[in-house]
């Protein structure tokens, strides 16, 4: 993933630098665990990789959490400027999501800097819309979903 991760111009909209292996390590350890430290939030990182090739193309999240005992799933995607444009991001948040949605969450947000125009375009695409609200001065896109019925 440093691979798919050291360009620059990743980092744009999302802020940082491409990370070092070492950077990396250290990152996904703690990601493994699949909690925050204080339990309070569920991690879901997946590596997003080329159907005909393998490699890796960048990778999807999610964040989940319960505000006034509701879950809440904080989605986010990153593919590498070679894999731009090819529909990576939006397949792979898309599954997440239904994944997400299957589990029994409902809301979906997903927080998207103002001039980073494909990521809008791949979560209006999803079925987010723009909430007006701001948190760390990106744009807080929404979708609620109704809850899959009792089987």
């Amino acid at each position: 993933m440093s691979a798919v991760l050291s360009d620059p111009a990743l980092y744009r909209y999302i802020g940082g630098e491409p990370p070092t292996v070492q950077d990396l390590r250290a990152k996904y350890a703690r990601q493994a665990a699949g909690s925050s430290p204080r339990g309070d939030q569920g991690w879901l990182n997946w590596i997003v990789r080329s159907r005909g090739s393998g490699r890796a193309a960048g990778y999807v999240q999610a964040t989940v959490s319960e505000e006034s005992d509701i879950r809440i799933a904080n989605l986010a995607w990153v593919i590498a400027p070679e894999w731009q444009g090819m529909g990576y991001a939006t397949e792979a948040a898309q599954v997440m999501l239904e994944w997400l949605h299957g589990k029994g969450i409902t809301e979906f947000r997903a927080s998207i800097h103002s001039e980073n125009s494909a990521s809008q375009a791949v979560a209006y695409k999803l079925g987010f819309r723009a909430s007006g609200q701001l948190l760390d001065g990106e744009t807080v896109w929404a979708l609620r979903r109704e809850a899959n019925p009792p089987a």
